[in-house]
């Protein structure tokens, strides 16, 4: 038995790295089928908002330069299949942690019980995965959290894994941000020649890291927040399971 639960880790593993670094996209469908997620398909939708985040902060280091947009149009195009693929990743192993813990599985339908009754959470479509207004489904979704950033302080499973993902896939492209910069023309009129010249000011190793640096923090800030909420997606979607 302990061979066979070795065994299914390896393919678990085997089949994200082969979808996070060869962007082999069968690889996350048959995840999807292990993971036994795919009649819950409709309510999983991660929101990809890592880039966006990110590109306001690194808008903001770059507002003197002239090719600002340019630049972070670039940085786009280089990296935000990798972060969404990174991005989609952590919300399904959060929404599968949280729709097999049956432990706050549990908790959270004895709550739900007491704000509907059994016939509706048959009709319904949504529990609390928007709707967080009553006082004890907010401290019910708070030390869940609390629970699940304990984990991750003890184990440090996810910024490690990140960490490393950007290591290998993410920081050779900003390294080489250079060389995808695109350069402007500017030609210069004076009576006796036409001179034309490149503009376009080269980033520094030292700017290049600094861009890497809020890459980096801004991923793993959204995706612990990505994770969180998809966790708590899952949690509602098993109570309303066992009603359908």
């Amino acid at each position: 038995m302990a061979t066979a639960t070795v065994n299914l880790w390896e393919i678990y593993e085997g089949l994200k790295y082969n979808f996070l670094y060869k962007n082999d996209l069968d690889s996350i469908h048959i995840l999807l089928n292990l993971y036994d997620l795919e009649e819950n398909i409709t309510n999983i939708c991660p929101k990809y908002i890592c880039l966006k985040d990110i590109k306001k902060k690194i808008k903001y280091i770059l507002r003197y330069r002239k090719d600002k947009n340019l630049v972070l149009n670039n940085i786009s195009f280089l990296i935000h299949e990798d972060i969404d693929r990174l991005e989609l990743c952590f919300y399904l192993e959060g929404y599968k942690y949280g729709y097999f813990n049956n432990k706050w599985v549990n908790i959270l339908e004895e709550k739900a019980l007491t704000f509907y009754e059994v016939e509706e959470l048959y009709r319904r479509k949504y529990l609390f995965h928007y709707d967080i207004q009553q006082k004890v489904i907010i401290d019910i979704k708070k030390a869940f959290e609390s629970e699940l950033d304990n984990l991750e302080n003890k184990d440090n499973y996810m910024e490690s894994y990140i960490n490393d993902f950007c290591e290998k896939v993410i920081k050779k492209k900003i390294k080489n941000l250079n060389k995808y910069i695109d350069k402007q023309l500017k030609i210069d009129f004076n009576p006796k020649e036409t001179n034309i010249m490149e503009e376009g000011h080269r980033f520094t190793e030292k700017e290049l890291d600094r861009i890497y640096d809020i890459i980096i923090k801004g991923i793993n800030r959204n995706i612990n927040m990505i994770y969180k909420n998809a966790c708590w997606f899952g949690l509602n979607d098993k109570v309303l399971k066992r009603y359908s």
